[in-house]
């Protein structure tokens, strides 16, 4: 699957199933919302505390499975690397990923405020295969 179709299935549904990489090897997965942010590479907010962001911390491998709203229907699966971005620096790409996703923010001081407490980080995925490129 080319890149920029892969994208353009994000684009229209953000929801996707994590895999990431425990430390004995198996795999750890979170249902997330990810955005398409600059150059073609994915945001996704969580928290400091988070499993999945201990298990990129150590292992940046991570599989997106992008999934429609019904279950059934176009999906795509997204290999990856990722880089952790961190307070203060992650500030503005967790502004653009609300945005994205859901709008403007009725009180940016306040989200701001929040994604401090809540101890965000945005994950930044490059997209280093895209597929299916057949059907089984």
């Amino acid at each position: 699957m080319e890149l920029d179709e892969a994208l353009d299935v994000v684009r229209e549904q953000p929801r996707a199933v994590l895999a990431t990489w425990r430390s004995d090897g198996s795999p750890q997965m979170s249902p997330v919302l990810i955005s398409v942010g600059d150059g073609g590479r994915l945001v996704m907010s969580t928290r400091e505390t988070a499993f999945k962001t201990k298990n990129l911390a150590r292992d940046p491998r991570a599989s997106l499975c992008v999934l429609p709203d019904t279950f059934f229907g176009r999906w795509v699966q997204l290999d990856c690397s990722a880089e952790l971005v961190h307070l203060p620096d992650a500030m503005d790409l967790l502004i653009t990923y609300y945005r994205n996703l859901s709008g403007e923010h009725p009180d940016w001081e306040e989200y701001r405020t929040a994604m401090r407490s809540e101890q965000r980080l945005a994950v930044l995925f490059t997209i280093e295969r895209a597929g299916p490129d057949r059907a089984g």
